[in-house]
């Protein structure tokens, strides 16, 4: 069997070392005799595992002691949702600061249970840049203010947080949680979907201010509610064994490559040579998003001839070089460049660039 560099957005790539120890502990997990999908989660073997998980956790973002780790299920959408339930009272408002497709969305699942306010949005910049700071409509009264970090399909990222004043700062991290350092305590609740830089699809990974749990909302199911997720260690129902598995295993694994400063270091290395050879292709290839709001994770290119992009992606899935179709909403090709993407991956990606560019021109 051959593999590929896999630059998928999301179901993305895993670590080969993660995926090869859970290969060989599949069937016989920690000398159990049998798989961790196969143990009770209320068993002694699962909760060490959950316990370690979020120990090393902790441990890479320097996490607050005040502040709750939950292991949930229903990917960053449905939280969409479930965060302005439990952070949000009748009639509250919230803002939301939108810069890309996700943040939109975001918003518009959150307008059942909170008044919706768009404090900033980059909609009439086609999402090419970031609403500027200063052009934010803030409410000092806000329940919260969310935005998304790091937008996957426009390939815009905020390279430092804001400063929204007392008003606890909400962050969808699914695109490029854990891909460098961060200041955990500038944040009310932060929160992932698992299957681009932890592990696979099912999983995601909150971390949420203590206080916040506290919050008088409205009447729903225990189930919905993150104070009973967290006095309940994430398992008021059967959690996803499988993925809290894979994922502390890749929090071992970023340990072992030197923690997040390390991977910032390398993440950074990758997109630079990335946007160095769009920049430098003299227009062959272009990305269109303004120099400073451009993803780390995510980088969307175009090719001079649209002509030419059913040619580019057969050719590059022939040379082993995965998933590059741009999304639906935007075409073009787009690199998902996450943690288990090598700089061997980039570097392949750029040379088969240039060599395609040089037969094709």
């Amino acid at each position: 069997m051959s593999r590929v560099w896999n630059f998928s957005a999301g179901p993305a790539a895993i670590p080969s070392v993660v995926l090869e120890r859970a290969q060989r502990e599949l069937l016989d997990w920690n000398g159990s005799g049998a798989s961790v999908m196969e143990l009770s989660h209320r068993g002694k073997l699962f909760i060490g595992l959950a316990q370690q998980a979020e120990a090393d956790l902790r441990e890479l973002l320097s996490i607050p002691d005040d502040y709750a780790v939950l292991f949930l299920q229903g990917g960053a959408t449905q939280h969409f949702a479930q965060i302005p339930m439990n952070l949000a009272g009748e009639g509250d408002s919230a803002d939301y600061i939108v810069n890309g497709h996700w943040g939109e969305k975001a918003a518009s699942e959150a307008a059942p249970y909170v008044r919706v306010n768009i404090a900033g949005s980059s909609k009439a910049d086609q999402y090419l840049r970031l609403p500027s700071r200063e052009s934010w409509q803030l409410d000092p009264r806000a329940a919260y203010v969310h935005y998304t970090p790091n937008e996957t399909i426009h390939g815009v990222e905020y390279h430092e947080i804001p400063d929204v004043g007392d008003v606890p700062l909400v962050a969808d991290f699914s695109s490029n949680i854990l891909s460098e350092p961060l200041d955990i305590s500038r944040f009310g609740l932060i929160y992932a979907g698992a299957q681009k830089n932890i592990g696979p699809s099912g999983l995601v990974v909150m971390i949420v201010r203590r206080d916040l749990l506290q919050r008088v909302s409205r009447p729903m199911a225990k189930i919905f509610r993150y104070a009973e997720q967290a006095a309940n260690d994430s398992m008021l129902n059967t959690p996803n064994t499988w993925g809290w598995y894979l994922a502390g295993l890749t929090f071992q694994w970023l340990k072992a490559q030197g923690g997040l400063t390390a991977v910032g270091k390398r993440n950074h290395a990758k997109a630079e040579l990335l946007y160095q050879a769009i920049d430098g292709s003299g227009g062959y290839y272009r990305n269109p998003v303004e120099t400073s709001a451009r993803s780390r994770m995510n980088v969307p290119f175009t090719l001079h001839d649209s002509a030419l992009d059913a040619a580019f992606l057969k050719e590059s899935e022939t040379a082993g070089l995965l998933a590059l179709k741009g999304h639906k909403a935007l075409g073009g090709m787009r690199a998902s460049l996450y943690n288990a993407v090598p700089l061997e991956a980039v570097q392949g990606l750029v040379s088969f660039m240039k060599d395609f560019a040089a037969r094709h021109g």
